[in-house]
């Protein structure tokens, strides 16, 4: 049963991801008959600790008081992607997981559970602007740069910022059921489960090529995208074979001309969706796609969530 709850602080640690972990476990709320969490503030860097927002945090617990925590949480910090975490700390969250409590990470905090071995052989989430490089320096680790939060039992990681709430409510709604956590997500005006994955929410650039070769023709399936193609007919645009071109246009944008187009056609429908009142059907003819079913159905498999969700979460209920 969940009751005991530390979270660990670091020089640099952000305060809305301390706040999020706070505002889930932290406050007593059983003039409501919810559960109350021991909880409490831990530091493994002195009493006093910085924040990047100009302020400072005490407390009087150290690396100890995790000894005894069901759930230790780590919120995220400026600097936590890049920097040495002390032994003392990194031995304490091995332990932990060791005597059977769980470890939960908020963004960048994952990266503190990278440096002590646990996610090796584990999925994991991170923010997505992240995502690359846990992998580079934790290539053990499983990384899901898509979705919200990973329970991959006993460690349990989020995404950016808001995701860390969605990951505690999904631990309370496990330990403690969904009425819990759902009268915990009306207290904090938090929806108890968001739809789709952080895929929504990723700021992707039209991928450029590394050289010129095939340059021209990217630039002309851009405005094209409305436009039924082949690679035959991409191929004489560049002046080469279907074969030449299919493996040139791998070599420098890492993907093939179908993959590439369809992701275009995806992004430009997130523009359409968020900046216009057309119907599913113009949108879905806009970008190629044909039919409303056709952009439901590409828009689902590459973003997690439906066209009418992401008009709905990016402009308002009432547009949508």
């Amino acid at each position: 049963m969940l009751k005991n709850v530390a979270v660990v602080l670091l020089d640099g640690v952000h305060p809305f991801e301390l706040g999020v972990v706070s505002e889930v476990f932290g406050l007593d709320r059983s003039d409501e008959g919810l559960p109350v969490y021991d909880f409490a503030v831990a530091s493994a860097e002195g009493p006093t600790l910085r924040t990047p927002a100009g302020f400072t945090i005490g407390t009087s617990y150290g690396p100890e008081r995790l000894e005894e925590a069901d759930l230790i949480a780590v919120p995220a910090g400026e600097g936590y992607v890049r920097r040495d975490y002390p032994d003392e700390l990194l031995d304490a969250l091995r332990r932990a997981t060791d005597r059977g409590a769980r470890v939960l990470s908020v963004c960048s905090g994952v990266f503190m559970l990278g440096a002590a071995g646990l996610l090796d052989g584990r999925r994991c989430a991170v923010h997505w602007r992240h995502a690359e490089e846990l992998a580079r320096q934790y290539p053990r680790a499983i990384v899901e740069p898509d979705v919200l939060y990973v329970d991959a039992d006993p460690v349990i990681t989020s995404a950016g910022t808001a995701a860390g709430i969605d990951a505690c409510l999904h631990l309370v709604r496990k330990e403690q059921g969904p009425q819990v956590a759902n009268a915990i997500a009306r207290r904090m005006v938090v929806p108890p489960h968001r739809d789709g994955g952080q895929a929504q929410y990723v700021d992707r650039p039209l991928p450029r090529s590394r050289c010129d070769t095939v340059g021209e023709v990217l630039v002309w399936m851009e405005e094209h995208l409305d436009e039924e193609v082949t690679v035959e007919q991409l191929a004489a645009r560049g002046h080469m074979s279907p074969r030449t071109f299919a493996r040139r246009f791998q070599q420098e944008t890492g993907t093939t001309p179908y993959r590439w187009i369809l992701r275009q056609r995806v992004l430009q429908a997130q523009r359409l969706l968020e900046a216009t009142d057309e119907t599913m059907d113009a949108i879905a003819d806009r970008t190629g796609f044909g039919t409303a079913a056709a952009l439901r159905h590409q828009f689902v498999r590459s973003l997690g969530t439906t066209p009418q969700a992401y008009r709905r979460t990016f402009r308002g209920p009432e547009v949508a």
